[in-house]
């Protein structure tokens, strides 16, 4: 049940969001054009901030309101429901911004604010050629030098909003690549520091989203480790904890956004499933994983503010929303049919943007296999599967 205050706060909200609509409606992002998106999300963060709406939840010192984080979630689903993009520079804060001030408690107070406010990009660097799910392969190595700063040498792929970003939370690795999940560590920097080159990554529907990136001894001051050396691993897993569990929620409001939408603007009735049986069976499915991805993600926001610590079974989450990604996005076929597949319009374009995108739920994140994989082994702890005659 949603506590009265939280109802009273997301209801001042919702007037706030209607009162300032003629102001707010430029704001909503045109298809295909990332940098318009990102220039749009910028001055929607501005505005949630100077409203104090998305402070919510945030301790006092890097900026915020203090209370409960669901506050924030519920203000940010009703604004997706309005038909607004969820800022993008919080979707990527929503991720990284736990983990700075969980473990580098002395730092986010000077670095969080300005990535609150929506004046500053983030990124997440994770990904490598060789290391995607299996991140204890990852090569990128940070050296410690004398003076105790860090010198970064490596690669990373597959960043979202890398073509972008103004500042990047690394994994890297101090030890031997053989120490695996021993001798990591997490480090936030500057990308216009020298020795930083990034290659933009077109997806599919021709969106330069992702980027590749090539450090070349770039110099990160101790002050910006985020927990401790040799202690990356941990950090990396309370961080994934926020990127299948607040994550999930917020790409569960787009994705019931876009299916509202949807249902809002075609010609075509779901429910006469005598004309439109695809349509209907399509529409009706996307609701299913939808509530289903509701109910999980909300009860993994309760358990996250309660300050618990989810781990592995996040990995529920990151598998149900994938599956209500790509259900809503493939929705949106059987009801758009050819107006998406060779529609000229902006509209076409961006639903054909966003189909594209979907194909990915199961492989961002952590693929589909290493989420049923981890779920098996450490959540359900079944046996491992044995061959016959070995």
């Amino acid at each position: 049940m949603v506590a009265p205050e939280t109802c009273r706060i997301v209801d001042a909200f919702e007037d706030a969001l209607t009162a300032s609509a003629d102001r707010l409606t430029q704001l909503r992002a045109p298809g295909g054009d990332l940098g318009a998106e990102l220039a749009n999300s910028r001055q929607l963060m501005n505005w949630l901030f100077d409203g104090g709406w998305v402070r919510w939840g945030w301790p006092p010192e890097v900026g915020g309101l203090g209370g409960s984080s669901l506050i924030r979630c519920q203000i940010l689903e009703r604004l997706a429901l309005h038909g607004y993009d969820i800022p993008h520079h919080l979707q990527v804060l929503e991720v990284v911004g736990p983990a700075v001030i969980n473990h580098a408690p002395q730092l986010a107070p000077a670095v969080l604010p300005a990535a609150l406010r929506g004046d500053e990009l983030w990124c997440q660097g994770f990904s490598e050629p060789e290391a995607g799910s299996d991140l204890a392969a990852l090569r990128t190595r940070a050296t410690v030098r004398d003076d105790g700063r860090f010198v970064i040498n490596g690669q990373k792929v597959w960043t979202s909003y890398g073509a972008h970003a103004d500042r990047m939370v690394l994994l890297a690795r101090t030890g031997p690549v053989s120490d695996r999940h021993r001798g990591l560590v997490m480090l936030l920097f500057d990308l216009d520091s020298p020795g930083v080159e990034r290659r933009p990554i077109a997806l599919a529907g021709g969106r330069e989203e992702l980027a590749e990136f090539f450090f070349t001894d770039v110099v990160v001051d101790a002050d910006r480790l985020i927990g401790d050396v040799g202690a990356g691993w941990s950090v990396a897993m309370d961080l994934l904890q926020y990127e299948r569990g607040t994550y999930a929620w917020l790409r569960m409001a787009i994705c019931a956004s876009r299916l509202q939408k949807l249902l809002r603007t075609t010609d075509v009735n779901p429910w006469d499933t005598a004309t439109y049986p695809l349509a209907g069976a399509a529409v009706g499915q996307a609701y299913l994983s939808l509530a289903a991805l509701r109910a999980r993600t909300s009860s993994t926001l309760g358990r996250l503010a309660a300050q618990e610590t989810v781990g592995e079974q996040t990995s529920v989450d990151k598998l149900l929303l994938s599956t209500a990604e790509q259900d809503v996005l493939d929705a949106s076929m059987a009801l758009l049919g050819t107006d998406v597949l060779i529609g000229d319009g902006p509209e076409a374009q961006r639903w054909r943007d966003e189909w594209w995108y979907s194909r990915a739920a199961s492989i961002y994140g952590g693929a589909r296999e290493i989420q049923h994989s981890i779920i098996a082994d450490r959540v359900l702890k079944l046996p491992r599967e044995t061959t016959v005659g070995r």
